[in-house]
């Protein structure tokens, strides 16, 4: 069983060539325009041990957000397509990780229905150079909304931003590796209703 895909992505604004693997190595090859959207998304892959390759063009000189939710959408509908059948999954994840003085939680439930708990208050408003924190939500909620999964993301604590967000998007990946991984002791969909 090969849990791999590629999905493009062109509008007006946006032009999205994604390349995700479920069963791979950490390898994250991550060209977006934005360089901390591309270290976040790197960091995403290492520790959840998926292959991704992103190459992303966008109207950046008129706003980050397209872009980063265009990526969102289209990382959400890459993890559902490799996910395929979802037969013999664990279905759940869950990543407790600190980074410094920051301890970050993700929990996930590859279940279907999209929502998303945010709850990452942050000392301070503002920019990573030229990147505003306050887009990371607009990913997560588009990514959400194309995967199907129920995702709570919650700060326990953190002064600085960018820990704040790196032990984010390490614990998605860690989450998500779990809720992806095959168990052998489970037949079919792990779902009382037979499908996910």
């Amino acid at each position: 069983m090969t849990r791999k895909t590629s999905i493009k992505r062109k509008t007006s604004e946006t032009n999205i060539k994604l390349g995700f693997s479920i069963d791979g190595n950490g390898k994250g090859k991550v060209n977006t325009g934005i360089p901390f959207l591309d270290h976040m998304l790197t960091l995403f892959a290492k520790h959840g041990l998926f292959d991704l390759n992103i190459e992303a063009t966008g109207d950046l000189e008129v706003d980050y957000h397209h872009t980063v939710e265009d990526i969102g959408i289209v990382l959400g509908k890459a993890i559902t397509e490799a996910a395929g059948d979802k037969k013999g999954i664990r279905r759940y994840g869950s990543a407790l990780l600190p980074m410094d003085e920051t301890l970050a939680s993700v929990a996930l439930d590859i279940s279907g229905r999209p929502y998303l708990v945010y709850n990452v208050p942050l000392p301070r408003r503002g920019k990573i150079r030229e990147f505003d924190a306050g887009l990371v939500e607009d990913f997560f909620q588009a990514l959400v909304n194309n995967s199907g999964m129920t995702l709570h993301i919650n700060l326990r604590y953190g002064r600085n931003i960018h820990h704040i967000f790196e032990a984010v998007f390490k614990a998605f990946g860690r989450a998500l590796d779990e809720a992806t991984s095959i168990d052998g002791r489970v037949s079919g969909v792990p779902s009382t209703k037979g499908r996910l």
